[in-house]
């Protein structure tokens, strides 16, 4: 195996309008916390918020194209969803790998989403297999 405790890898996302929309029409999730500005005004997050698997899905993106990479399968993934992310917000997806099992082709690996101001939106564990 190539790779090793410690290492990490980032990559800077915007969380576009056009983002949210286009997860909402793929997943069917509508709820108005993602889509009506007059909805969200009302509650506690007073505008609208992503929708916390898109966030999710991004972390996939880089697993699986960047950081370890293709080939790179996701076995198991934990979320605690920290602070909400919403629209045009940047946000920075942060893999470190904690344990590598080259026995099994596996790692364990910590998936964090950190918003611009330094907040933890999402603080995540996963375990992926090494196909290649």
């Amino acid at each position: 195996m190539r790779f090793q405790v410690g290492q990490s890898y980032d990559e800077a996302f915007v969380i576009t309008e056009k983002m949210v929309k286009d997860f909402s029409e793929l997943t069917g999730d509508k709820n108005p916390i993602h889509l009506d500005e007059e909805y969200a005004k009302s509650t506690r997050f007073k505008k609208r918020i992503c929708q916390g698997m898109l966030l999710a899905s991004l972390i996939s993106k880089v697993l699986g194209m960047d950081f370890p990479g293709p080939g790179t399968i996701l076995v198991k993934q934990q979320f605690k969803y920290r602070s909400p992310v919403y629209i045009d917000e940047k946000i920075l997806v942060q893999v470190k790998i904690t344990q590598v099992i080259p026995e099994r082709q596996r790692m364990l690996l910590d998936t964090n989403v950190i918003k611009e101001d330094g907040t933890i939106a999402i603080e995540g564990i996963c375990e992926v297999f090494l196909e290649s």
